[in-house]
């Protein structure tokens, strides 16, 4: 009974360990966090999106849509309404993973971040070039932003 109480307690410390390095990565390196945004997304995990998004200030987008398909911006009056978008058939979510999804290379400027995605139709040989916009709240690199840069041939 001791060796197996033993072995619980170092099996769930492990995984607090790997937890915490993941957490770590994401709230020192931008681009983890935009890394772990869609992993949350594609878990429809709200919790992590929440923790990921500054949601008071993707509420205040009224000028572009960031589905990337619709041309008149949708306007969100609450949290939930963004991870709802985010998650489960949300129209953002579905939109996004139906295109191939290319992280690359971030610029940090002191307190402020982008990270440059490239969200590929290949159905339509058209790529989409944005600039998800992060700063830090709590030391903690938090999304603000999805602008879309252009569309691409």
């Amino acid at each position: 009974m001791i060796r197996r109480t033993a072995l619980v307690l170092a099996t769930v410390s492990l995984i607090i360990t790997i937890a915490s390095s993941c957490t770590d990565n994401s709230r020192t390196d931008p681009k983890a966090a935009v890394i772990a945004m869609f992993g949350a997304m594609e878990k429809n995990d709200r919790a992590t999106l929440a923790h990921l998004l500054d949601l008071a200030e993707l509420m205040g987008n009224i000028n572009e849509d960031y589905a990337l398909k619709n041309d008149k911006p949708r306007v969100f009056t609450s949290p939930e309404q963004i991870l709802d978008d985010l998650t489960g058939d949300g129209v953002t979510k579905k939109r996004w993973f139906s295109l191939q999804r290319i992280v690359n290379k971030a610029e940090i400027d002191g307190e402020t971040a982008t990270v440059e995605v490239t969200f590929i139709d290949k159905d339509q040989s058209k790529g989409y070039r944005t600039k998800f916009g992060l700063h830090k709240v709590h030391d903690r690199w938090k999304i603000y932003s999805f602008k879309t840069i252009v569309g691409t041939n």
